[in-house]
């Protein structure tokens, strides 16, 4: 169910820093005509944390609407309160979700028993599929492969790992270690080439907000074995990649979507547009890819 290009989508707001409703139903058409595999809502590119409940639904009722079956849509629903991603996947569970996207607690982070024990509590409270996600950068801690592994084994409805550790070593040892039953999607756009040639399925992608069939270019390549292509799509699109997290995630692929036409380059607190600097250097490579 969740290969290829999945898009992390970002969430649009108006001018005055509300939820625009109606651009998002645009993006959304946006990334289907674009054909991607799938999307993320409510990641860290869609701003969750500063999204409160009253709008989350309505977010997710909005992007289900729209998709009407066409793609899954994965819900993300990981906080630091484990009683919390409970909630938050009942939620997912009433939209009829087809799965959630789970970031390691942070900040209270736990240790790497106490992550088994925080994932079995919560999987055996829903009956969704589980993405894990992670991401030591955003989380200041590492799930390591083992780790991953008595997730899997204890939680049946785990059923990938979208990973961000920016390891290839540690992603290529649970590669090899996996069983058939878990996928592994890359966490970073520029990691996706080498974690689909380790045997990865795909990616969670911030890139193909802007450019979603580029990024299928990508995926599919790989998908289908074509590794030359792959790499000859990989070494075009690289520079835009890494350009997209030139300043904090999700503020440079906000201003990316914006000089597209796609959004308004708003963000909420304590976000804000990146500087001019970064912005002119984003638009010249746009101009050169597009």
């Amino acid at each position: 169910m969740f290969q290829g290009t999945g898009t992390a989508i970002i969430t649009l707001f108006d001018e005055g820093l509300n939820v625009d409703y109606k651009g998002l139903k645009k993006f959304v058409r946006f990334q289907i005509d674009n054909r991607v595999d799938f999307l993320v809502v409510l990641g860290t590119t869609g701003e969750s944390p500063v999204i409160d409940e009253e709008e989350r639904k309505k977010i997710i009722d909005t992007v289900i609407t729209e998709t009407n079956g066409k793609i899954p849509i994965v819900i993300g629903t990981g906080s630091n309160d484990t009683r919390k991603v409970v909630r938050l996947n009942k939620i997912a569970e009433d939209y009829k979700a087809d799965g959630v996207l789970i970031v390691n607690p942070y900040y209270n982070k736990g240790t790497q028993a106490s992550l088994v024990d925080h994932y079995k509590h919560i999987s055996e409270r829903t009956p969704l599929p589980i993405i894990l996600y992670n991401v030591p950068s955003r989380t200041a801690m590492n799930m390591l492969p083992e780790t991953i592994l008595k997730i899997h084994q204890a939680c049946p409805n785990v059923v990938a790992v979208k990973e961000a550790c920016s390891d290839i070593s540690q992603i290529a040892n649970l590669i090899s270690m996996k069983p058939e039953s878990l996928s592994i999607l890359s966490g970073n756009d520029d990691q996706t080439l080498p974690i689909m040639a380790l045997g990865g399925v795909g990616v969670i992608s911030v890139f193909s907000n802007a450019f979603p069939m580029k990024m299928q270019d990508i995926t599919q390549a790989m998908l289908n074995g074509d590794l030359t292509k792959a790499r000859e799509f990989n070494s075009r699109y690289m520079k835009m990649m890494n350009l997209l997290f030139i300043e904090t995630s999700p503020m440079p692929i906000k201003f990316a979507c914006s000089y597209l036409g796609l959004c308004k380059n708003t963000l909420r607190l304590p976000l804000k547009p990146i500087t001019e600097n970064s912005a002119n250097t984003i638009k010249n490579e746009i101009d050169r890819i597009k």
